[in-house]
């Protein structure tokens, strides 16, 4: 990283370097589970039977790169003077908890990460029912939902409209903070890593959902995918209270319940 912040100016880290960040952690995440699809391995773990084409993989990874060229890097761009104002920095001298890790710097990093997750969680939710209404879904949402079976890579793949609107919700915290940016980097790789985990169409026995009950996980986001939109629920990115609390996973729970049952329920798909 020192070497990043000698050769590079701030500008070129926050915009140019978040993009390559992203890109990386997001495509080296996601591909391996278009793998796994295509070749049937762990199938046994895989949640719903159904598997995508290799048009439809290739037709969400060609869109994709065009949003991400065109939409995200724009946005990296033009929004590196407010992230500067509100305080972010990526120049020498990194405050000395960074390479220490004392508990001081570990509070500090933990802090702003759990309050980015919570606000994040908290946006996205209400954002993600606003795309849910009747005009919003048929111009907008819509693009997302049509792969009711989801792969990694899917998680963002949507309409670019979609990309402003809910990516705030990724971006607030940070925004408001004014975090170094290797704590912004850490939450870009992390909200990375757990979207795609959202909707990589696997549940498997290490699944972070099997150890912490508060989070949601490709389960419970997969029943949000194969239902129609108007009976869909799920909205969350991460946790599953938002949801519980408005009463909007009462579908999944109870499908939950009877399979535990050994009752299967065949859902309805988009």
């Amino acid at each position: 990283m020192q070497y990043l912040i000698t050769h590079f100016s701030d500008f070129q880290l926050a915009s140019l370097g978040s993009f390559f960040l992203h890109e990386s952690v997001f495509f080296l995440s996601g591909l391996p589970f278009i793998y796994l699809e295509r070749a049937g391995l762990l199938s046994k773990y895989k949640i719903q039977t159904k598997n995508n084409s290799l048009a439809a993989q290739e037709k969400c990874i060609t869109r994709l790169l065009l949003y991400h060229i065109g939409v995200n890097l724009p946005l990296m761009i033009a929004s590196y003077p407010f992230f500067r104002f509100m305080g972010m920095k990526s120049s020498l001298p990194f405050p000395s908890w960074y390479f220490q890790l004392d508990l001081v710097g570990r509070k500090v990093v933990l802090s702003q990460i759990i309050f980015y997750f919570i606000l994040e969680d908290f946006v996205f939710y209400w954002g993600h029912r606003i795309l849910h209404t009747k005009w919003l879904y048929k111009h907008v949402h819509s693009v997302h939902h049509e792969y009711a079976t989801p792969f990694g890579l899917t998680s963002e793949y949507a309409h670019p409209a979609e990309i402003l609107f809910l990516g705030f919700a990724t971006i607030i915290g940070p925004a408001i903070t004014g975090p170094h940016l290797i704590t912004l980097w850490l939450w870009m790789t992390l909200r990375v890593l757990e979207t795609v985990e959202a909707h990589c169409g696997y549940h498997f026995p290490w699944s972070l959902s099997n150890f912490l009950p508060l989070y949601g996980g490709a389960d419970f986001h997969d029943y949000h995918h194969r239902l129609l939109y108007t009976k869909s629920g799920n909205y969350s990115s991460t946790f599953v209270y938002m949801d519980w609390i408005f009463g909007t996973d009462k579908g999944y729970r109870k499908l939950k319940a009877l399979k535990r049952n050994g009752v299967e329920e065949e859902s309805k798909q988009t």
